[in-house]
């Protein structure tokens, strides 16, 4: 025998046990892993895991390869490699009608499945008895081909199998919005079959996105037909949601030790170094053991509590398994091989030795990895009192071959036959190390000589679309359908890309195509279908977020370049918009809000750009590569640079002026005005639609006369009793009386009406300006004969002022309907006989061409917008049921950041969303929860889009909130308007409805971030918001208001010093923000007493059996027991009081709370606390509710209103006091603890932990 290097012989020993321990099993025909030698099922994650051995063998031989049988010995390692991805794949694309199919639905049903026979490949359960939909599992696979192929292994052999792993890149692209089952095959932890969002699945996704991108699945040999494309934006996606996801795992898993494989070998899919380090020490602080990781908590597999007879367990059940899990080594391979490629020696030699504690040896001395350890039945008992004291026994498969095969990887590199660079030849380790600064290079063009010219009056010179040619300039939507081409087949019966997004990274690229170069604008410029687009400053806020983003998010070779058109479109009154000349300027100077720019023309760009080669738009499949699909040809011959001409927008002018029709015009006038539904007056917010369940909330909503006449000169009386409900109100008016119907049919009992239609009557109760007669909507007989109808258009031709039109419009539709035909109308009874000629002129009939109401509203929408009479644009908007662009997207990238949305205002009308739906259902539920009021449900709609923008670009603005609930947020937005404004609530939501888009989103950041602002008044009437860097100059108001003058300037700036807590507990009670970890100290409470009552709803003790302290599932809980409570400010109170109970469980003050706690007595009890002491100290609180009583009082209390305003009966000044402080709310809440739970002793000394 020769003689052999050490080297060799140590090899030689690991290619024994490689072969004995795996390939043994690998079964002849396809090359797959049977799970056991019992159980012939082959699963795609085991398989792949258990190849990683072998593959890394043979890179080891491949080093020393210095004899003949030792390249044989590689060879055949590397073929034994080749052979089970293969027949993964084989097994896969026998399933391509499925793929083809998930791209379309991302049902669970449709999903490939997770396990296929490993004798023939073939399916082996039903699409419906397994959870099939494991994104992880996929992407493993994809992730792991990249990497052998960079290793160089030639696994795909046709362009056939390029296109189908193409789709395979579709299949999980959208990855970060598709709730799946997970690396352990459950879902929700209770095994109820319900998938979920997995934080494991979304990193492997990521991991393999990022992998597969230009990869030559033909490795060194192949062409541009072998490569695979990978939109950039897509694999961002993931990683964002990923980070707001980690260390926590899914909803109802706070955390899992699955996430090891993505902060680590193999995915490396985490780019933030503190993140990597957060998640593994959470995972080792809770689910280290002795004996390995546990799963997850509360994980009942194989445990000996757990009945075998069932696949689900009972939610009461969950908490037997605490303490008791399986531990499995498995995860100390894992860490053995995250510690290594961290080059930290110390650890890895730790992990191996505590791994060799708990290895099994075979009778020939082989150590082997079990797959679990459980606690044995009769020690069950003292493992419950002292976790982790007793031995525990093997469970399970052993050799665990997924196990097996990476502590064999580590062994191979603990001994220096492999660096960790072979097991990562496409250098993903290095994801998490420190980048050099994006410079963002920025092209801006001019659409035509004459914008040119204009720029470089500016002194910015810039090129028209035709001077940069040869490059060619297109829009986004352009590249969305090139990208359609990308991975069809016909033989294999797939379709190509389904999505039509194509983010910013993407459009920050150049594109060639055979001999031509093309330049894509950002998709956030094509947005001309929708208002927000023709808002310009809108425009340059989202380009500087976008530049921002790229500087973060950008990883490609080359500098990213945001090519921009200036059009016609965006020129005001014929100038370019002062705005936009000085973000250019600002982009000339270098710098952008902390991000270096650079501002040139695209030749100079060439070549520090990054390019994409287009070429699978050629026709392969006909055998012609090099001429262009002819699909694509004529696609792109009829896009290339069509001219942008404006439509032309109907003119509403008639020929003639004629006398004006007084009458009419005023039971018009405000028809708009009465749809709206933000009511800011009542002070209880969110408290307006009474509702049957209880008296305290009813009679809270009629606001007695006397409180009524503080706020406006005339006393209204309305003919209401609680009990009745609201029926038909009549309003005393001077000496008038004035009988209005409603706008609904109006219910005898008031039942079952929505609280939308209480509310808006309500509103209109306080709206008393002019005697306004309002329509029913679906009424039979029209009151007013045709003629009516045709002076109402004759009208609308005569006046010039846009609000005047719309009002007529509004009252048409109502009236008539949007398809009501107007042609010919308003010219019947005209002496003269040129009525038909001046209709022609006029426009309104145009050669017989019906003209619908419709047609007219759309024509109002256009001149709107270039006149920017916001209030106008978002009601015609409305009302024509335009729909924003990204609605949906706006609210999945909301979900899948674990943050629910509602919408409707509370309590009575708001809908929950928890999983993304399609455009139209949105659309359709928004307008459902705001009945008629249309201007609201396009505002919310909008206000949706730009809580997406911030959540990607300062996600910090959401934490500690789980729930976006926008009907809350536009009523505070309308009360800061109106607190800032002086102006009485209905002023102040005109005042909202009419603010520019870009204001919008202004005064929406500052609601969130809970900053200072001002109000000053800019052209046109346009209200402006300003920042406040010192807190005094928002003490009064900047906008001409008529400023109050003397005593009444003097009493507001002391209110404003004084509402600063109340305000605060209004802003973060309606943003749903509670302090730190509430919701986990919240489940300390729950744990020693029988349940917590909020406002009707008990949270009982048993959720802490089935749920734990950091679960999703369990805030969720919480949060819809707090969301029940209407008024904002009272449920910030009810968060402080819970924040008193936690402390004294923290504290162990005593063992047990006792039964049920209502938390509502605990914030009353305080109140009556403050009220005391308020008499005594004869502070604020004695002119309102710490008056002495009288009979009056006493009676005016009983109506359910304070004097002070303040909501569900708790005085305003409680609401305005500090927390902290001898009379803060903290003071008087652990006060209201003492005296009312019966487990705090009452006499005796005590530690006072509060204090």
């Amino acid at each position: 025998m020769r003689s052999r290097s050490n080297s060799g012989v140590r090899l030689d020993y690991y290619q024994r046990i490689v072969h004995r321990l795996i390939l043994a099993h690998q079964e002849p025909v396809t090359g797959l892993f049977p799970a056991s030698n019992v159980n012939s099922h082959a699963w795609i994650r085991d398989n792949v895991y258990c190849i990683l051995a072998v593959w890394g063998l043979s890179m080891a031989y491949k080093k020393i390869a210095d004899q003949d049988e030792d390249r044989a010995k590689c060879y055949e390692l590397e073929q034994s490699c080749v052979k089970l991805m293969r027949g993964l794949l084989m097994a896969m694309m026998n399933q391509k009608d499925k793929v083809e199919k998930f791209k379309m639905t991302q049902s669970p049903y449709d999903s490939l499945h997770a396990k296929y026979s490993s004798k023939n490949g073939l399916p082996v359960v039903e699409d419906g008895e397994w959870g099939h939909l494991q994104i992880d599992a996929v992407s493993l696979y994809l992730l792991i081909l990249a990497q052998m192929t960079a290793s160089g292994l030639q696994i795909v052999f046709s362009l056939d199998e390029v296109s189908f792993i193409q789709n395979l890149v579709f299949y999980i692209e959208s990855a970060y919005s598709i709730p799946d089952y997970g690396i352990w095959e459950r879902g929700d932890k209770t095994n109820h079959g319900e998938p979920e969002l997995n934080a494991s699945s979304i990193g492997m996704a990521k991991a393999a996105l990022e992998a597969m991108n230009e990869l030559d699945l033909f490795g060194a040999r192949g062409g541009p037909a072998s490569v695979i494309h990978v939109l950039a934006d897509e694999a961002h996606k993931c990683q964002a949601v990923l980070q707001s996801m980690l260390p926590r795992e899914s909803n109802s898993k706070e955390l899992d030790s699955g996430l090891l494989c993505v902060i680590g070998f193999p995915a490396f899919a985490v780019d933030d170094a503190q993140l990597i380090h957060n998640t593994k020490d959470a995972i080792l602080s809770r689910l280290q053991g002795k004996y390995g990781c546990k799963r997850f908590l509360r994980d009942g597999y194989r445990t000996p509590k757990e009945d075998p007879s069932r696949l689900y367990y009972e939610r009461w059940e969950l908490r037997m398994f605490e303490n008791i899990e399986c531990e499995w080594p498995l995860f100390f391979c894992y860490l053995i091989l995250f510690h290594a490629f961290q080059n930290d020696k110390r650890s890895v030699q730790e992990y191996a030795d505590r791994l060799e504690k708990i290895m099994v040896r075979s009778e020939d001395g082989t150590l082997l990895v079990p797959e679990s350890y459980a606690v044995p039945q009769d020690l069950v008992g003292f493992e419950y009192q002292k976790p982790g004291s007793q031995l525990r026994e093997v469970v399970g498969r052993c050799p665990f071959l997924w196990g097996q095969s990476l502590f064999i990887l580590g062994r191979l590199l603990q001994e220096g036959f492999l660096a960790v660079g072979e097991l990562d030849p496409l250098n993903r380790r290095l994801g998490a190390q420190k980048k050099p600064d994006v410079v963002v290079q920025v092209v801006i063009i001019a659409e035509d000589n004459e914008i040119r010219d204009k720029l470089a009056e500016h002194d910015l010179h810039v090129q028209t679309i035709a001077e940069v040619a040869p490059i060619e300039v297109q829009p986004a939507r352009v590249l969305s359908h090139l990208y359609t081409y990308l991975g069809r087949n016909r033989k294999l019966g797939l379709s190509g890309r389904k999505s039509r997004d194509v983010g910013i990274l993407s459009t920050s690229k150049l594109y060639s195509l055979k001999d031509r170069i093309f330049a894509f604008t950002p998709q956030f410029a094509d947005l001309s279908r929708f208002y927000i687009a023709s808002d310009n400053e809108l425009m340059i806020d989202i380009l500087k977020g976008e530049i921002n983003f790229l500087k973060s998010a950008w990883d490609l070779l080359g500098r990213p370049l945001v090519t921009l058109v200036l059009k016609r479109i965006h020129l005001d009154q014929d100038k370019i918009p002062l705005a936009m000349i000085q973000t250019m300027r600002k982009l000339k100077s270098g710098y952008i809000n902390g991000t270096r720019v650079m501002l040139g023309s695209l030749k100079d760009f060439l070549n520090t750009s990054a390019i994409t080669d287009l070429s699978f738009l050629g026709s392969t499949e006909d055998g012609y590569p090099d001429r262009l699909h002819p699909d694509v040809q004529t696609y792109l011959d009829e896009h290339l640079l069509r001219s942008f001409s404006n439509r032309s927008t109907m003119n509403l002018r008639g020929g003639q002026l004629r006398p004006r029709t007084l009458r009419r015009r005023m039971s018009c006038k405000g028809a708009i005005k009465k749809t709206r539904s933000i009511n800011v007056d009542s002070d209880n917010l969110g408290m307006e639609g009474p509702s049957p369940l209880t008296e305290r909330r009813l009679s809270s909503v009629v606001p007695p006369p006397w409180l009524q006449a503080n706020k406006q000169s005339h006393v209204s009386v309305f003919a209401t009793t609680p009990e009745e409900g609201p029926s038909t109100p009549s309003l005393l008016l001077g000496n008038e009386l004035v009988i209005r119907e409603n706008i609904y049919p109006v219910d005898p009992h008031g039942q079952n009406r929505s609280a939308i239609d209480r509310r808006s009557e309500f509103v209109r109760q306080q709206e008393i300006t002019v005697p306004k007669i309002l329509i029913q909507r679906h009424r039979a007989e029209t009151n007013f004969a045709d003629t009516e109808v045709e002076e109402l258009i004759a009208m609308l031709r005569e006046t010039e002022n846009l609000e005047e039109q719309g009002d007529i419009l509004q009252y048409l539709v109502d009236t008539q309907g949007l398809d009501f035909n107007t042609a010919g109308l308003g010219f019947k009874n005209k002496s003269d006989d040129n009525a038909s000629a001046v209709a022609g002129a006029g426009g309104m009939l145009e050669e017989g061409r019906v003209v619908t109401v419709r047609d007219l509203l759309k024509g109002l929408y256009e001149k709107a917008c270039q006149q920017k009479l916001w209030g106008l644009v978002r009601h015609t908007a409305g009302m024509l049921g335009k729909r924003v662009e990204d609605l949906a997207k706006a609210v999945t990238d909301l979900l899948v950041r674990q943050k629910q949305v509602t919408v409707g205002m509370p309590p009575n009308n708001e809908h929950t969303i928890t999983a993304p739906l399609p455009e139209g259902e949105l659309r359709q539920l928004i307008h459902d929860a705001y009945g008629d009021d249309e201007s609201t449900a396009m505002l919310t709609q909008e206000l949706m889009v730009y809580l997406a923008m911030f959540i990607r670009t300062e996600p910090q603005l959401f934490h500690e909130m789980l729930r976006l609930r926008v009907g809350l947020i536009i009523q505070v937005m309308a009360k800061e308007l109106s607190r800032t404004l002086n102006c009485d609530g209905e002023a102040a939501s005109e005042h909202l409805l009419n603010l520019s888009p870009f204001e919008m989103k202004n005064l929406l950041y500052h609601i969130l971030s809970g900053k200072e602002f001002a109000v000053s008044s800019v052209a046109r009437g346009n209200l402006s918001i300003v920042s406040c860097k010192s807190s005094r100059v928002s003490k009064k108001s900047q906008i001409g208001l008529g400023d109050p003058e003397g005593e009444d300037a003097l009493i507001a700036t002391i209110d404003d010093r004084q509402g600063q807590w109340l305000r605060r507990r209004r802003l973060d009670g309606a943003l749903n923000r509670v302090p730190r970890d509430f919701y986990s100290r919240v489940w300390t409470v729950l744990e020693k007493c029988q349940g917590l009552a909020i406002e009707g709803r008990v949270l009982q003790q048993s959720l802490t059996q089935e749920m734990t302290p950091g679960e999703l599932k369990f805030a969720l809980e919480v949060e819809t027991a707090l969301n029940q409570i209407p008024q904002p400010e009272y449920r910030q109170l009810v968060v402080e009081a819970l924040m008193v109970l936690t402390l004294v469980t923290e504290h162990n003050m005593v063992p047990t709370l006792g039964g049920i706690i209502y938390v509502e007595h605990l914030v009353h009890k305080a109140n009556q606390l403050f009220l005391e002491d308020q008499r005594k100290v004869q502070g604020d609180a004695t002119l309102c509710c710490a008056k002495i009583k009288d009979g009056k009082e006493q009676q005016q209390a009983a109506s359910g209103m304070l004097l002070c305003g303040g909501a569900a009966y708790i005085c305003q000044h409680l609401y305005d006091s500090a927390p902290s402080g001898s009379y803060g709310t903290m003071t008087y809440m652990s006060r209201a603890v003492a005296l009312v739970l019966d487990c705090v002793p009452k006499h005796g000394e005590m530690e006072c932990a509060i204090s």
